[in-house]
Parts: structure tokens; C-alpha cells; sequence
């Protein structure tokens, strides 16, 4: 399947003629679930598109993740892989992909399993594996994900980057995955701006993260209620916050809690009822951190300040870490209904949002 070319020149891959994604779609009787945030995206030149965002993929090993009925599939092939790992979790879609598989011979593995639990350690060849400080391996993902899957599967990668282990034993793999709008808003979002979130921090603080293009809902079947970002992921040499994956998270987190508040409600969460105003205090000054900044409003060296200053912390008191706020509440709650008394304190709005 590979065209005749002139002399000293390489022979660009052609895939022969197929089906249509739509014609796909109805020998095959697929119906996207919306149980399973499904939506299909037919037009060729919009998953060129996506599939261009990746960089250079002549000769390189790509894994790309929910391929469903196969467009954005076609478009990897076209751009002359090496090889191409499908792992498609929905049986319905794999007799479609075989028939692609087919029309490129040697070229394409498909795996049905999900994602989320497939082990990537040893889907690529050994001999492509680069230290960390090179240049990014020849190793590409790529994928139009489930609104349902996208947010816990970035971050689930995102602390694989951070341990360089899952898809990054290879190296600093890059990533171009869609995401709903906003999610992909909040993943690029600058300090100050309405969409910086926990996702924002987790995301710029391991990676460079570009907000590549936006794919208008009415271009997908069934058509979506929101439009769609491409975002590109790049890992980072050295981490802006070099503390481990669970610390930064739960420091994060902790502060984005109560996102419209001063941060330092967010970070009183950190610790036990007994000690919080003091330990708060002692956080803030040594991380020299405006107590009254929204939590939007941190800078990410603010947050590197604050997962080094809570580090040392839970150094000297161990117990620190595994300190839960939401258990703490838990327990207070189930006092009061053994109490069962009337003068208890309601629950004050906090506890409510969380």
C-alpha cells in the first residue's frame, strides 16, 4: 500500500480506499452512548488538524486512546507512523478499526481494554526509551477522550510524569488529548484568571500546556452541548514544584477548596482543628503567602513555596500528612447525631461545600 517514488525520495503511506467514517458508522450499526460521553468526529480535515498538532509523526510509535470509529485513526496512519497502538474499550468499535488494520499491514495493534487501568510501561519497543534531559522520545498520544474519562485520565498521567513511570519510562512522551472547553481553559489558565483551578496547577507545574485550537460542538455526531479544546502536553525537564506528586496534589487541592474565599481557608484544611490557626499562621509566614490572595491569585512560585513549607512540616510531624479534614468532619457529624443534641451547632457553609 505504499506508493512507487522517485529515486532517493521516501514513499509517503496511502491508505487505500475505504468506507467513509459515516459509512463505518452505518455497516456497522454504531450509535454513540452518552452513558459513556460518547461523540463522534467525521470531518477528515478537523482530525488532520488534531493529528498535525502532535509535531513531526513520520516514523514514529503512537498510542492513541479511544480511536472509536476510526477518524482520527486514518489521520495517524496518513501522517506515515511507524506503528500505531489502538486501545479502544467499547467491542462495538473494533471490528471498524480490524478493517483499518487490514489496509495497513504491520502497522496497527489494536487492544481492547481501557485505558485507565492498561499498563503502558511496555507498549512501545525498548530501543526508543531517552534519558529525561533529551529531546522527547519518537513516542506520541493522542486522543479525542470521553468527557467522562479526560479529567481523572490527565491526571492520573500527570502523576506518571511526576514518578516518569506509566507512558514515561520512555522518556518525556508528549500528549494532544481533547478536552470539554472550560477543562481545557482551566488546564492553560494564568494567575488571576477566573478558570485557574487545581487542574492548572497539576497540569503547568509538570508540563508545557498549549491550548492548540477549539473544534465547534455541531462538528461532532452527537452533537455536544459544549465545543471542544485540543491541548498539547510537553513534560518538563525539571518540575516547577519538586516535591512529590501526592504532596503538591493535596496542598493544591486543599487550597482550591474554597476557591471564592481567601486562600488561607483553603489551606486551614490542612490540619487538625487543635493546632489549625497556629499551624496555618506558621505556613503562610514561612511561605511568605498573602493570606488574603483568592486562591486564583497564587502565582506558581507561591505554590512551590507552599508544598515546601508544608514538606518541612510534615518532616518534623510525620502525622501531618495523613491528616484528612473531610474524616475530621465526618466525625464531627456523627458526634452531633449520637448527641442527638438540639444545640449543636449547624453545619457551617464549608462543611456544606465539601
Amino acid at each position: 500500500f505504499c506508493l512507487m517514488a522517485a529515486p532517493g525520495k521516501v514513499a509517503a503511506f496511502r491508505l487505500p480506499p475505504l468506507p467513509t467514517i459515516g459509512e463505518i458508522i452505518k455497516l456497522f450499526r454504531l450509535k454513540a452512548l452518552k452513558q459513556l460521553s460518547q461523540n463522534f468526529l467525521l470531518d477528515l480535515r478537523l482530525t488532520d488538524k488534531i493529528v498535525k498538532q502532535a509535531g513531526e509523526l513520520k516514523n514514529a510509535h503512537v498510542c492513541e486512546v479511544g480511536p472509536g470509529p476510526g477518524g482520527i485513526t486514518r489521520s495517524i496512519l496518513s501522517a506515515g507512523v511507524e506503528q500505531l497502538l489502538l486501545i479502544e474499550k467499547d467491542a462495538r468499535f473494533i471490528p471498524g478499526l480490524q478493517m483499518l488494520s487490514e489496509a495497513a499491514p504491520g502497522k496497527v495493534h489494536i487492544i481492547h481494554g481501557d485505558i485507565l487501568t492498561y499498563k503502558m510501561e511496555k507498549a512501545f519497543p525498548k530501543h526508543l526509551k531517552k534519558s529525561w534531559e533529551d529531546e522527547p522520545p519518537d513516542i506520541h498520544i493522542i486522543g479525542n477522550l470521553p468527557f467522562s474519562v479526560s479529567t481523572p485520565l490527565i491526571i492520573k498521567w500527570l502523576e506518571n510524569v511526576s514518578k516518569r513511570d506509566g507512558p514515561f519510562i520512555y522518556g518525556r512522551t508528549q500528549m494532544t488529548l481533547t478536552f470539554q472547553k472550560e477543562v481545557g481553559e482551566r488546564l492553560t489558565a494564568n494567575p488571576g484568571s477566573n478558570q485557574r483551578s487545581r487542574l492548572s496547577i497539576m497540569a503547568q507545574h509538570l508540563c508545557t500546556v498549549e491550548n492548540c485550537f477549539i473544534i465547534p460542538g455541531q462538528a461532532f455526531v452527537p452533537k455536544p452541548e459544549v465545543d471542544v479544546a485540543v491541548v498539547h502536553f510537553t513534560p518538563l525537564v525539571q518540575p516547577k514544584i519538586q516535591q512529590p506528586f501526592e504532596l503538591v496534589e493535596k496542598v493544591v487541592q486543599s487550597v482550591f477548596q474554597f476557591r471564592r474565599k481567601y486562600c488561607f481557608r483553603g489551606i486551614e484544611t490542612l490540619f487538625p482543628e487543635n493546632e489549625r490557626l497556629k499551624r496555618t499562621e506558621q505556613l503562610m509566614m514561612t511561605a511568605d503567602v498573602d493570606p488574603t490572595l483568592r486562591p486564583f491569585q497564587l502565582s506558581m512560585s507561591q505554590f512551590r513555596n507552599l508544598c515546601n513549607a508544608y514538606r518541612k512540616m510534615c518532616d518534623e510531624d510525620p502525622s501531618l500528612f495523613v491528616f484528612n479534614y473531610r474524616e475530621e468532619l465526618r466525625q464531627k457529624k456523627m458526634t452531633r447525631s449520637l448527641l442527638g443534641s438540639t444545640d449543636q451547632p449547624e453545619q457551617t457553609e464549608e462543611e456544606n461545600q465539601l
